[in-house]
């Protein structure tokens, strides 16, 4: 079997895995030109995975990278002037995406974006994408007990910004 072919089984069988990685790593629902991005990454270092990983785990380390790399160049692009990016679409949801948000969706999603990014990547992997500590570790080249350790702070830091929104709403209304 040649690389393609190997390449085109494992896009069928995860990308919509690395897809929802990517939307909520991200938080961003225009992710395809990443996920084309994490495949074509892929091929040209198929002869370097060897097997060493499950597919999926390699393929999301690969999906982590592309996204950090992606941050990494929005950030450029905000220091650059305007007239030089009039050519650019806005990554930003429109008012009809947000509307369309769950309101307990729209509130975790929220408080996710204002946790470390350490927090964010392991609730993502561990709590949304349901994978074990193990794979988790070998994704963010951690410990399994670092993985533990920082889900569960993770949990705490999302669950106290959730309360805080909640005062804040509370608050407002009076």
């Amino acid at each position: 079997m040649d690389k393609n072919d190997i390449i085109e089984q494992w896009f069928l069988r995860y990308s919509d895995d690395i897809y929802k990685f990517l939307v909520y790593y991200t938080g961003n629902k225009d992710v395809d030109d990443l996920v084309q991005d994490v495949f074509l990454k892929a091929l040209r270092s198929l002869d370097s995975f060897e097997g060493r990983s499950q597919p999926k785990t390699w393929l999301l380390t690969i999906a982590r990278h592309t996204a950090i790399d992606h941050g990494r160049k929005k950030r450029l692009r905000s220091w650059l002037p305007d007239k030089w990016l009039t050519h650019l679409q806005s990554e930003e949801k429109t008012p009809e995406e947000i509307l369309h948000l769950h309101e307990e969706q729209q509130s975790l999603y929220q408080a996710m974006q204002h946790v470390k990014p350490a927090y964010r990547e392991v609730l993502i992997l561990r709590g949304i994408k349901g994978l074990s500590p193990k794979e988790t570790a070998e994704i963010l080249h951690w410990s399994e007990n670092k993985v533990n350790v920082t889900l569960h702070r993770a949990m705490k830091a999302v669950r106290e910004k959730l309360e805080e929104e909640k005062k804040e709403m509370i608050g407002n209304a009076i």
